[in-house]
């Protein structure tokens, strides 16, 4: 949303792969004043893995174990399970945002999504279970600094989020240009009314 008007300067990777359709990915939004919103969906996890491994992500110290798109709860994937000796196990479901509204403002979502609202519910659950349940909102735009929900794009997803007891809740920004894009420092997250 807002990511693709007309005469927008991109950025596309050639794309030798026979299995898909198109010869080029669109990676990258230039907004052409120093800032960049990546689009591609799977940089996140990417990124947010070798981060993992690394240990440069605050707030996981001693998970050396990091399990991505593990089986759990109805018929869904976690995109990371982490492990670690003493700890309990932390489950955590990574949302790529790029919705900005309003100047340094990052929302998520920017189109309504059964499928986050479903995660949502699913998170509450581990943390019944006695787990650690983490909603990572890692935001693909190097002009942000504050990040929220979109409420009045998907009203049911923002009233799961409230309804999840014992979600915490994270949210990171990229270092992102031409070359690449890593996991940069935490976000405030703003909580909806």
């Amino acid at each position: 949303m807002g990511l693709a008007e007309p005469d927008t300067k991109i950025w596309v990777e050639p794309n030798d792969d026979p299995k898909k359709k198109l010869k080029y990915g669109w990676r990258l939004v230039d907004h052409e004043n120093g800032h960049f919103t990546g689009v591609d969906t799977s940089v996140p996890n990417r990124a947010l893995k070798a981060a993992f491994l690394a240990g440069k992500v605050p707030g996981f110290d001693g998970y050396d174990l990091v399990r991505p798109e593990v089986k759990y709860g109805e018929n869904s994937r976690i995109d990371f399970l982490l492990s670690g000796a003493g700890l309990p196990d932390c489950y955590v479901e990574v949302k790529s945002v790029t919705l900005s509204r309003s100047a340094g403002l990052a929302e998520f979502p920017d189109s309504v999504t059964a499928r986050g609202a479903k995660h949502l519910d699913e998170l509450a659950r581990v943390v019944q279970q006695g787990h650690r349940a983490v909603m990572l909102y890692l935001v693909q735009r190097t002009d942000c600094h504050t990040v929220t929900l979109a409420a009045d794009i998907d009203p049911h997803y923002a009233e799961r989020f409230k309804a999840a007891e014992g979600l915490e809740v994270m949210a990171l920004d990229c270092l992102i240009d031409p070359n690449g894009v890593s996991v940069g420092k935490p976000l405030p997250f703003k909580h909806p009314q």
